[in-house]
């Protein structure tokens, strides 16, 4: 089985997939792409005209859930809790951490009114995940499974804004995140599931938006 991920470098939710193959030991090659001007191959393969796209063989997977789903599915490792519950729960709080990213966004390209909205928005999130959340390491408990894996990209780019301006969205009043990010920010195929120097980009990235979050940019 060939696999190809098809994305561009800052996207958070093929990084999701890098993690996961990464954890299954499942070889791929990546391939990046403009999402400001895609190729035509691309489109022409895209269902939705979004990434991450993840070909296999000839065939096309689309939608990151789905992508996390099936990594899932051929991997040696089953990434869920054993029981129904438990693994339904598991996978309407990854749906759940995908919302994260829309206020994460607006965060980063909005003016001071919009900032202000989105990071109110994205905290009281937040505060459903903390009570959710429970005192051990991971999700789930000590290992390293898909819930992990898919708020990573978060955690990630939340510690880059902070580092850039100062902790102007801290999470520290959030006991159980803040904790559960140090795990996860802390894990070797974490730190290896971007290109190098990607903080950079991001960095670069926040400034070409122009938006409030710009303007608290420290050197």
């Amino acid at each position: 089985m060939k696999l190809e991920l098809i994305s561009f470098k800052l996207c958070p939710f093929a990084q999701r997939a890098v993690i996961l193959l990464n954890l299954q030991n499942i070889d791929f090659k990546t391939t990046y792409i403009n999402p400001m001007d895609p190729p035509n191959w691309f489109k022409k393969i895209s269902p939705t005209g979004e990434v991450p796209l993840l070909k296999v063989d000839d065939k096309i997977v689309f939608e990151s859930s789905v992508i996390g789903e099936f990594i899932n599915d051929i991997g040696a490792l089953d990434l869920y809790p054993k029981d129904a519950i438990s693994k339904a729960n598991n996978r309407s709080w990854v749906q759940f951490s995908s919302l994260l990213f829309n206020d994460l966004s607006v965060a980063v390209t909005g003016n001071e009114d919009e900032f202000n909205t989105s990071k109110a928005s994205l905290f009281a999130k937040l505060d459903k995940i903390e009570i959710a959340k429970s005192d051990n390491k991971f999700f789930n408990g000590n290992n390293f499974t898909i819930i992990d894996a898919a708020i990573a990209p978060f955690f990630m780019r939340l510690a880059w804004i902070n580092k850039f301006t100062n902790n102007t969205i801290s999470i520290i009043e959030f006991k159980h995140l803040n904790a559960w990010s140090d795990a996860i920010l802390a894990v070797k195929i974490v730190k290896t599931s971007v290109i190098k120097n990607l903080d950079d980009v991001y960095y670069s990235n926040i400034e070409a938006r122009e938006g409030y979050l710009s303007t608290l940019l420290i050197d």
